[in-house]
């Protein structure tokens, strides 16, 4: 597995740690992804692949609300050239996930339809392990 090279910011009220982070070849497919789609989102929900497939969309195609959970936010950029990118999980995925640290991988293959990484011959992967630390009330 690649390690981690970027963690996302934190965004869940009460937490002081980040709960995902993308490997560098994720941030340069995203980087890729980026110039040919514009601003990007990521949404996790446990309706494909077992729930290890991140869906990467255009920012605002994927519609959010109350039952997801912003999980982190990235800036898979530069300083002159920022490039914002959330990380979203259905609150029914997140149940299962809460006491993992989820990493964003690439790995060969051919993703879903609906993500932008499709053409590209790869596809995002979940790698979980398993926290460490306490969660706030949990």
């Amino acid at each position: 597995m690649n390690n981690p090279s970027l963690d996302a910011a934190v965004t869940l009220p009460g937490e002081d740690f980040s709960r995902v982070a993308l490997t560098a070849a994720a941030v340069e497919l995203l980087r890729k992804l980026w110039l040919q789609h514009g601003p990007l989102m990521f949404h996790q929900s446990g309706g494909c692949c077992d729930g290890s497939s991140p869906m990467c969309f255009p920012a605002g195609e994927f519609l959010t609300g109350d039952s997801d959970v912003l999980l982190g936010r990235f800036d898979v950029g530069s300083v002159q050239e920022p490039q914002p990118l959330e990380f979203w999980m259905s609150k029914e995925q997140f149940a299962y996930w809460s006491h993992t640290h989820l990493t964003v991988d690439v790995v060969p293959g051919r993703g879903s339809g609906f993500s932008v990484e499709a053409p590209e011959g790869k596809r995002f992967l979940i790698r979980s392990t398993l926290m460490d630390w306490k969660v706030p009330g949990m």
